[in-house]
């Protein structure tokens, strides 16, 4: 049924008796945890919670603990109306929109923040978490995933993805999380964290969505100018060369890489990485001999784009 009305959840308790009411009636819940801004890539994870689960949850939360200071919380796209509306039109819908205004307020917020967890200090926009007097303090770290790929220049954006992700589970209390593979780094390290803190929790990862023309679906992409997107389309095109590259033989990653590295490069990107690793471990490879995938962060203008494509030989 196209059109289904979602309830919206903001408290964390309500939030936490829905999930257990519906639980003690036998049903099973799917959980797709978002900060918005929905495309097709997330309604694709909703589809998917559908195969597995009873009832879906959608979390809709700007999370303030993977931003470090000079990065875009202040400029992260909104629009949750315009979300909502594509959540009902999703056939089967979602049961719950959960959107909570800031799960790091624990009574003794000030009142500065706003609807996206931010703050305004002598005119520049902050993180709340920043902001003196939040009282958190216990992050969760999966110590040796987190240090590769977009950790390397992003040191506490893993940090903060699995501390928000942790407090996500615990308040949703979800039977499946369903993730999509587009952040391939962030996907297997919920997963390493559910298996090693033994959340009774099923992690799917879904295949990420691309636009037409094969740029990867993102929220960021909005940001792009129709010159940088033509240039972002590099990406993929090099990322589908290298794979077609590696299923013809060629199974040394440095010169993979190169090719990759080059490309992108000539179209006016800046890359901030381009590694191929193994699958499970992301541990870098340099000869292709078991399941790999080819992880690309890179620069267009102001908008860091990622993309990676999975290397089955």
């Amino acid at each position: 049924m196209a059109d289904k009305e979602p309830l919206i959840i903001t408290g964390k308790d309500e939030m936490r008796q829905w999930s257990r009411s519906a639980r003690a009636q036998g049903k099973t819940i799917g959980f797709v945890p978002t900060m918005g801004y929905l495309h097709e890539g997330h309604l694709s994870l909703i589809k998917e919670s559908h195969k597995h689960t009873d009832l879906t949850v959608v979390s809709i939360y700007v999370n303030p603990g993977q931003f470090s200071p000079n990065e875009d919380l202040s400029t992260y796209p909104s629009d949750f109306l315009g979300d909502i509306q594509k959540l009902k039109s999703i056939p089967g819908g979602v049961d719950v929109v959960f959107h909570p205004q800031n799960l790091y307020d624990y009574g003794n917020n000030d009142g500065l923040c706003d609807g996206e967890n931010r703050v305004k200090t002598e005119g520049k926009v902050m993180s709340c978490l920043e902001n003196n007097g939040m009282g958190h303090e216990t992050w969760v770290r999966v110590e040796k995933l987190e240090k590769v790929l977009c950790g390397k220049s992003r040191p506490v954006f893993f940090r903060g993805v699995a501390t928000i992700v942790t407090k996500l589970f615990n308040i949703v209390e979800p039977d499946v999380a369903v993730l999509g593979k587009k952040d391939y780094q962030q996907w297997r390290i919920i997963q390493r964290m559910v298996r090693d803190l033994d959340f009774g929790i099923k992690v799917i990862g879904v295949d990420l969505v691309r636009e037409e023309d094969g740029l990867a679906k993102s929220s960021r992409n909005v940001r792009l100018s129709p010159e940088e997107r033509k240039k972002a389309l590099s990406v993929c095109k090099s990322l589908f060369n290298a794979k077609s590259d590696a299923e013809s033989g060629q199974r040394q990653c440095k010169e993979l890489r190169d090719c990759v590295v080059r490309a992108i490069s000539e179209a006016g990107g800046k890359v901030d990485y381009a590694e191929i690793v193994d699958q499970e471990s992301l541990e870098p490879l340099e000869e292709i001999k078991s399941p790999a995938v080819f992880c690309i962060a890179a620069w267009f203008g102001n908008v860091r784009l990622i993309d990676n494509i999975e290397i089955n030989v």
